[in-house]
């Protein structure tokens, strides 16, 4: 089994957590584009660019290039939703990540190395009513498979229950299974789901929300 080393952020890992991040949000596109097209009203909508093109052009062939120009706009809006959450967040808590996630009571920013590389990631904030969120969670694809996103997890967790807190909570996306199955087997539980833009809503991509309850909270 491969070796690794959970540590707090420093200042020199500030463009390799940034990377890491962007790369591993970016990774979701293809399947939230796939997601999509499983989508009822999105294949509706297919459909009817096929039906309104080759009726105006009176043409198959012109049809089907409809469709294909759709599914290409499709794919662009599934990257844009990824990259306006990458950006959204390198613009605001990854821009300064000490000012965020250290300095604070009660936050924090690790990262993982393993190989002599920043390998994973994972930051924790306050979220008022006794919880503790987990946020920003991301393995770099080299290195998944060796349990270090299990491991953040439960430095999370561990760092929840001994400043007190009642409940751990996050939120990740509906294409996100690998992440949904890792924090199922840790004691989440999911409470809620959420489209957050109008994009989003078109596109059927929703939020899933979660929960673990410690217990014995005293925040």
């Amino acid at each position: 089994m491969a070796s690794f080393r959970i540590r707090q952020y420093q200042d020199q890992d500030f463009e390799a957590v940034r990377a890491l991040f962007a790369r591993g949000i970016m990774e979701h596109a293809p399947a939230g584009f796939r997601h999509a097209l499983r989508a009822a009203r999105v294949r509706l909508a297919l459909l009817a660019v096929f039906v309104a093109a080759r009726a105006a052009a009176g043409s198959w062939v012109l049809g089907l290039g409809a469709v294909a120009l759709a599914l290409v706009l499709l794919w662009v809006l599934a990257r844009a939703v990824c990259a306006d959450y990458v950006r959204e967040a390198l613009g605001t808590d990854l821009c300064d990540v000490p000012g965020t996630y250290l300095r604070p009571p009660d936050c924090r920013f690790w990262v993982v190395e393993e190989a002599g590389t920043v390998a994973a990631m994972v930051a924790a904030v306050p979220a008022g009513r006794g919880e503790l969120e987990l946020k920003r969670m991301s393995v770099s694809r080299e290195h998944r498979g060796h349990g270090l996103a299990r491991a953040l997890c439960r430095e999370v967790l561990a760092f929840a229950r001994a400043r007190g807190y009642g409940a751990v909570v996050l939120s990740t996306s509906m294409v996100q299974v690998a992440a949904q199955r890792l924090y199922e087997g840790q004691g989440f539980r999911k409470v809620g789901t959420s489209y957050p833009s109008l994009l989003c809503t078109s596109l059927n991509f929703q939020m899933l929300y979660y929960r673990c309850d410690l217990g014995g909270g005293n925040k």
